[in-house]
């Protein structure tokens, strides 16, 4: 069994971009400027943001906290989503998920020029990607594929079982592994919460990819010997005994599901840190473009 280490790909992808970012600082060029927006106090939503404020400051990149406060109305930011659009030093920002409850998520992401959306969501970015044009691919399944790719796992052929299918993760990936082209060439089965033989087809499957977002949910029963197993959940399950008085875990069992698998990524430091690597690769991808135009 062999781990897919997220954290040592990722470190070595922002190792290539530093290197670019150097580059482009000797030519005189503009680096790379990445904003994230985000609403509220929500505990995972700073951590991340401050994760990828850090990630931009270790390669190079500038990069703008707009960070507003949990009673912001929809116009209010709709008005910085223009903003952001319209400001020629921005090259990507994100808008930090989940939005609070009085805000549509969907109107605002619509509204994000999809050019500056290195998070890939709008649904003209989307419709390129599944058309296999050039486009920001969503960061998980971007990293997902990169993973796959630099630990050259044989995915032509294969039988791939993506269970979860929401916008961000399980619809993309299962288009992404399906599409021509290494990683890529596999039969893919999308599967979900009506999905009513589900252990049958993971036991079929080749490569099982879980964005599900329930704790241990993919046993050892449910796969079969030499599966690769990418674990895109991520729950933080109250514990108290344990100092922050909870615990990260993933879709998958992996004490008992790893020693099955032929690959398989932990929680935390598998899909994690490459959806931070992919973000940021996503935002040199767009200060390249515009250096272009």
């Amino acid at each position: 069994m062999e781990i897919l280490d997220g954290k040592k790909v990722s470190n070595q992808i922002k190792e290539e971009i530093t290197v670019k970012v150097a580059k482009m600082k000797q030519r005189g060029e503009k680096v790379p400027h990445l904003a994230a927006v985000l609403v509220g106090n929500d505990g995972a939503s700073l951590t991340y943001v401050g994760s990828k404020v850090r990630s931009c400051k270790k390669i190079g990149f500038e990069s703008t906290l707009i960070h507003l406060p949990e009673e912001t109305t929809q116009e209010e930011l709709l008005k910085q989503v223009d903003q952001l659009n319209n400001d020629p030093d921005i090259d990507g920002y994100i808008v930090q998920l989940p939005l609070p409850k009085h805000i549509d998520e969907e109107k605002v992401l619509m509204a994000v020029d999809p050019d500056k959306d290195v998070d890939g969501f709008h649904p003209t970015n989307f419709g390129k990607m599944a058309l296999d044009m050039e486009t920001f691919i969503s960061a998980t399944p971007f990293g997902i594929m990169e993973l796959l790719k630099r630990y050259q796992i044989e995915t032509e052929g294969k039988h791939t079982v993506v269970i979860g299918r929401s916008h961000i993760v399980g619809r993309p990936i299962s288009i992404l592994m399906s599409q021509k082209g290494n990683p890529g060439n596999s039969t893919v089965t999308l599967a979900h919460s009506r999905t009513k033989n589900l252990k049958e087809l993971t036991l079929q499957a080749d490569i099982v990819i879980s964005a599900l977002g329930v704790p241990k949910f993919l046993k050892a029963d449910m796969v079969k010997d030499d599966v690769t197993i990418i674990d895109v959940g991520i729950t933080r399950v109250p514990d108290e005994t344990r100092e922050k008085g909870y615990y990260i875990t993933g879709d998958v069992d992996y004490e008992n599901v790893s020693k099955k698998a032929s690959y398989i990524t932990p929680v935390p430091g598998g899909v994690g840190p490459m959806t931070i690597a992919m973000l940021l690769k996503n935002t040199l991808l767009a200060r390249e473009r515009h250096n272009a135009q």
